[in-house]
């Protein structure tokens, strides 16, 4: 699946990191991750709002440095979303 084709984020599995801190987003994305890798779901969304950015910044850095993330981008249509992409091999 290609993250440019995804129009509709409900049916994907969500995590909401409003009001959280750095480290707790931190925590929680990587095991939003490794949760969802179990679970064979490939095609991840995690809301971060746009706010200050500090969030965003975030999760853009935790999912660059997880082995498991393939792909990850801004969703279009709402910049307080980003669409990830596993790898749920192994």
């Amino acid at each position: 699946m290609n993250l440019n084709n995804i129009v509709f984020l409900d049916s994907y599995p969500k995590l909401d990191l409003h009001g959280y801190d750095r480290d707790s987003a931190r925590v929680a994305i990587n095991d939003f991750i490794r949760d969802n890798k179990k679970q064979k779901k490939e095609i991840l969304v995690i809301v971060h709002g746009i706010g200050s950015g500090v969030i965003k910044e975030t999760t853009a850095a935790t999912l660059k440095n997880n082995k498991d993330v393939v792909e990850y981008k801004t969703f279009y249509y709402n910049h307080g979303c980003t669409v990830v992409k596993i790898n749920i091999q192994n």
